[in-house]
């Protein structure tokens, strides 16, 4: 009885994590799909004339919290003084 108990254990926890690694390999598709498509827009803007550099660090400034980016701001300027920049 304990060979059927382990064999039905064992068979529960493979079809567990089959599904668990069938649905990671679905979501890196899907993040395929999505970088897929953030680089088309991105061509796009860019054969519209846009800087898609200064793009990603605009997309990357509206992540971040605004006094993190004003105090990055004044050290920056701070130390562009100092250089005499």
């Amino acid at each position: 009885m304990s060979d059927t108990n382990t064999d039905t254990s064992y068979r529960v926890t493979a079809d567990e994590l089959r599904q668990f690694i069938e649905r990671v390999e679905r979501l890196e598709a899907e993040k395929k799909d999505i970088a897929d498509q953030q680089k088309e827009v991105m061509a796009e803007a860019k054969a519209r004339g846009y800087d898609t550099k200064v793009m990603r660090k605009v997309i990357a400034l509206r992540k971040r919290d605004k006094d993190d980016i004003a105090e990055e701001e004044a050290i920056l300027e701070m130390y562009k003084e100092a250089l005499g920049m």
